[in-house]
Order: C-alpha cells, then structure tokens, then sequence
C-alpha cells in the first residue's frame, strides 16, 4: 500500500495565478458538483477577508490526465471560452470561495448572486477613505451595487450613490474591484484618478496609502491548495472529496456515483433528469430524490447478486458507492417501472400526492419490490400483502430513522413472502400503542397521514354535498383535515387539548364545509345540514357522519368524551384490519387512565341520546 504522501502535493499559488487559469479554462470544476449559491453578504465577507489578508481556506484540486479517475470537467461560472478546454485541474473542495472571486475580481461582468428578495446582480467596490479608517469594520467598507451602479432608497426614488460613470467613481472615493487583476484597466483607472486630484496632495496620499496597504493584498494573496495526484484511485478521490467538501451545500451520494460513472463516460445526472421528468407526472412520486433512486437499484442489484451466490443483501451508503454502471444499467429501467407500480399500489390506499405520503423513504424498498415481482405485481392476494407490509411500515412507524438495514431485510423478507415464505419481520414486529392517537398532532406524523388515507379508503363523505372525499381531492376541491368537535368550541369548553387536537377529533372535509361548521358546537352545525340552508334528511346527515367512523347519536348531544372514546376505538379497527392485526393494549390502565375507558368495542362506551 503505497504511502498516503504519494497521492496529493500541496501549493501556494497566488491568487491572481489561481484567477487566471479559471478565466483561460485550466482550471474547472468536475460536471457533478453543485451550482454556485453564495449570496451577497458571503461574497463581500469573503472580499474583506481577502483586503486584510485573513485566511480563507484552501483548496483542493485533482489533477487531471491520469488513469486513476477521469471526471467530465465544467466551466467555473462566469468563464466564456470559444473553444473547449482540457483542464489541467478541477476544483474539488473551495468551489463556492473562488467562483465568488473569481466573478468578482476577475470576470469583468456582473456578478449573479441573491439576497433576500431573491436573485440580484452586483457589482463590487471598496470605499477607499473607509478601507484605510481603522474604527470602520472592514466588511462594511465592501460595497456592492446594481448593474446600473446606482444605490437607491425611498423605493428607486432617491440615488443614494451613483457610481455610474469613472468620474463618479473618482469623485465617491470608490474603487472598482473587478479591475484589480486586469492591469489595462487598473492602469487607466488609476491614471485616470491621479489626473483627476493632481493637486490635491491629500487624495493623492490616501490613494498611495490604499495601494500600498489593501490592494497589494489582493496582489500577494496565496491560496494554500493541496492537489491530489492524476493516479489518486477514484474510490479515494471520492473518499476525500466526501470529507472536505463540508462548507454551504452537503454532498450526496448521488453525486459521488455521478463522479464515479462519469469515469465511464455516462451522464448520470442527465440520466435522472429523463427518469424524473417522466416520474413526476405521478404526483405521489413528485419528490423522490436521485440518491432513493439509487439505492432501490444497489437493493434490487445486490438481490440479484444474492440469488446467484453473491453476499447478503446490502443498501448501505457504501454499497451505493460500489455500484458498477453495468449494474446500474441492467436494474435502473426495472426500478423506474417498480416506481409507477408502487405509485398504482399507493393509489389503491388513497394516497396520491407526495403530500400525504406517509414515508418517502419506503419508497425504495416498495420499487425494487414491485420491480422484481414483475408480472406477479397485479395478483390480488399479492397486492394485498404489499399493502399490510406498508401499512405496518406506517403504523409501526419504522421508517423515520436510518433505513438502510431495514431496506436489506424488508426486500427479501417480502419478496419471500409473496412466494409462501414467513411474515416479514416489519410485519410481524409492527405494533401501534393505543396511546399513540393523542399524540398524533399534526401531519408531520406518518401515522397522522396514515389514518387521513384510510379513512378516505373507508369511503368517508363530504358533510354537504356527499361527495366521497377521495373524488372531491381527486378534483382539486381544498380537501383538508379539520377538527369535528372545532377547536374554538374546544376551547371555550376547557377540553383537554391533547385530546381535541389529536387525529381523533379531525376528519377529511371540504373547506367549504368547514366554514359551515365555524365554531360552532356539533349539536348545531348538525342541524344546519337538516335545516333549510341544506335540506338534508337527518337519516341521510347520519349516513354521511358515520362514514367519518364518528358514531352520531355522541355529536348530536354534543358528548365530547364519550365521542373521543368511541372514535379512538373505530379508528384503532381502520388501523388494525391495515396492519392484519389486532391492536392491543386497548383495554390497558394506560388506556383506561387516558381515555376514561377501555377501547375494546362499542359496549364499553356509554351511549347517549338517539338517532
């Protein structure tokens, strides 16, 4: 094993060298890395550092032309060539830091960066009194103004500074900084400010004194930079690359496999973008990630490899990193179709848009999943099984942490389930506490989410015009889960909040309908939907509240506590009959002490009032 001082030397060129071989191509970036994103206040952060010679970091940069890595290589931005360039380097680490100097100092054209408002485009001076005024802190003395070069207040009506000509530039004490390595420029603008004060002594000094003391530093600047070497192994310039690049955006593994097939000559982000752009057109799969993509792929293609004496089923992020393009190739079409499968499959549960997804991430296994069953995918008992293995993923909520060994087991257990195997452990293991609905808040929960599809799955209606809830989301109607008993009669009534806004008091409904019910107490609102605004019959309004899994008779006399009960009970039955099994502990002291009763069925629920 060769010596870790064998792969990488390290530099300190000048700043003013490291900016020229940017603008003439010799230096670029490797295509995977991310696009630029600093923002104003970073860049000028950067240009004082800069101005006072403070370090700023190092670089590091992978020789090019060697047989141990080969990446395609991507103008850094703001650089124009006519003709394409080899690199002899590309930035691996410090992309951020030299493309806001290079754009600033070097470019000669705006810079394109943002600020709050949005994308903005600047350009950069130093004010030079402020520069050379010790009690000023430097980053304020770094000004950045629009293309125009006006500064403007009192919304564009008032010019606060106008440095849109030389002169003004000269008069306002303001240097340019994009002319600081061009030595045409700088020349003549320097020319040009001493003929302007030729007898003024004082402006003179003080330009002499900047010179000597801020722009020399620019001029002297070294960018430490350490370089590895062309043979560097691929797998370690990935390695590295992974470690150093820690500053603005994570890196993932999806660029990492794109660094490694690109040594290959094949586009993986164009790749993606083509799976993507089909992908998306099923809104359930609107926001699954390239890095899920690929690790359904290393799932289904280390599977393969297991069926034929390969080792265990492995979806590590390591395991991602060792995916061979040839393998990726022979699995990703399959995994695309699995994804469309799986996306039928959720549809079938009621959920269609990545918004009511309850976990994305069993997404990955569900693909490679339905991509390996293939034909099998349209049994019925099949299909049935995929779907208490995900709704046992949901309820037993095993999918919100570090998912990679459950993606190894679940896909094996499953797929040997289907063929007349054992439970799958995350079937088999999955348990949901009875408890566990009063703290089921907001949709931030999986489960949350889980119940509002089963309930549509249920085929609960619309209050008003009994529209299934399903068709009315189907069609864009502002379908949302609100509160049955609402929460400002919740209030008002002191109810325990942990009770009234937990999932057991909210339910699917049309905004419309919720406006209806305002704040009002059921009792009340149920008797609008009788009364003459609606002329709904009282039978047909109790059909409609039953498809809720909300027992009437408990609204109609507005009985909160013994409703809680007795919802909390039908949707533990929605809960366990998706699971195939029964929920237990449902007449525990716990339960007991927190609903006021068990949750065992019907009877152990006070009835009051009449239908």
């Amino acid at each position: 094993m060769q010596a870790i001082t064998s792969t990488f030397r390290s530099n300190e060129p000048s700043l003013s060298d490291v900016l020229r071989d940017i603008h003439v191509g010799k230096i670029q970036l490797p295509d995977f890395q991310r696009g630029w994103v600093w923002d104003e206040d970073h860049i000028r952060s950067l240009l004082a550092s800069i101005s006072l010679s403070y370090p700023v970091g190092a670089i590091m940069q992978l020789e090019t032309g060697g047989d141990g890595v080969r990446f395609q290589p991507r103008l850094i931005a703001g650089v124009e060539l006519t003709n394409p360039v080899e690199p002899d380097f590309l930035i691996l680490d410090g992309q951020q830091r030299m493309t806001s100097l290079y754009l600033s100092l070097r470019s000669g054209k705006p810079v394109t960066t943002k600020n709050k408002q949005g994308p903005i485009e600047r350009y950069f001076y130093l004010k030079i009194a402020d520069c050379l005024n010790d009690d000023i802190e430097r980053m304020d003395a770094v000004l950045a103004v629009p293309t125009d070069r006006k500064v403007k207040s009192n919304i564009g009506r008032d010019v606060d500074l106008d440095l849109s000509s030389v002169e003004l530039e000269y008069e306002n004490g303001c240097f340019p900084l994009e002319v600081i390595f061009d030595q045409e420029r700088y020349n003549s603008w320097r020319r040009g400010y001493q003929r302007k004060f030729r007898n003024d002594e004082v402006k003179l000094d003080e330009f002499d004194n900047f010179e000597s003391n801020v722009l020399k530093r620019f001029n002297d600047y070294r960018v430490p930079s350490i370089e590895l070497l062309k043979d560097t192994p691929k797998e370690a310039v990935c390695q590295v690359f992974e470690k150093v690049n820690t500053g603005g955006v994570t890196l993932t593994v999806f660029e990492l496999v794109t660094a490694i097939f690109a040594t290959d000559s094949h586009n993986l982000r164009k790749d993606w973008e083509s799976r993507q752009k089909r992908l998306t057109k099923q809104k359930v799969l609107k926001e699954f990630e390239a890095t899920g993509f690929l690790s359904a792929c290393t799932l289904l293609a280390s599977y393969r490899r297991h069926l034929n004496g390969g080792p265990a089923v492995a979806c590590k992020k390591k395991d991602v990193l060792k995916l061979k393009l040839e393998d990726y190739k022979l699995v990703a079409n399959d995994i695309e179709q699995g994804l469309f499968k799986a996306a039928r499959l959720l549809a079938r549960e009621k959920i269609f848009d990545d918004s009511n997804l309850p976990y994305s991430t069993q997404l990955v296994p569900l693909s490679a999943i339905c991509a390996q069953l293939g034909d099998r995918f349209e049994e019925d008992p099949v299909r049935k099984k995929l779907t208490r293995w995900f709704w046992s993923g949901v309820f037993g909520e095993l999918y919100g942490g570090a998912n990679e060994g459950r993606y190894a087991f679940d896909f094996p257990d499953v797929i040997g389930w289907v063929g007349g195997g054992e439970e799958p452990r995350t079937v088999r293991d999955a348990n949901f506490d009875p408890t566990r609905l009063l703290g089921l808040q907001t949709r931030n929960s999986a489960a949350y989410k889980g119940v509002y599809a089963l309930l549509m799955k249920a085929g609960c209606m619309d209050f008003i015009n009994s529209d299934p809830i399903e068709i009315t989301n189907y069609f864009g109607r502002h379908i949302d889960i609100h509160h049955i008993f609402p929460a400002s009669y919740c209030e008002k009534q002191n109810f325990a909040r942990r009770k009234w806004n937990s999932v057991i008091n909210k339910t699917p409904l049309s905004a419309r309908t919720n406006r209806m019910i305002g704040g009002r107490a059921p009792s009340l609102y149920l008797g609008t939907l009788e009364g003459d605004a609606h002329k709904i019959l009282r039978e047909r309004v109790d059909e409609l509240i039953a498809s809720h899994h909300v027992t009437p008779a408990f609204l109609r006399v507005d009985d909160f506590d013994a409703f809680i009960r007795d919802r909390a009970r039908q949707l533990l039955d929605l809960i366990g009959a998706a699971m195939g099994k029964t929920v237990t502990g449902r007449d525990s002291e716990e339960v007991i002490r927190v609903y006021g009763g068990p949750l065992v069925d019907s009877s152990s629920t006070s009835k009051a009032g009449g239908s």
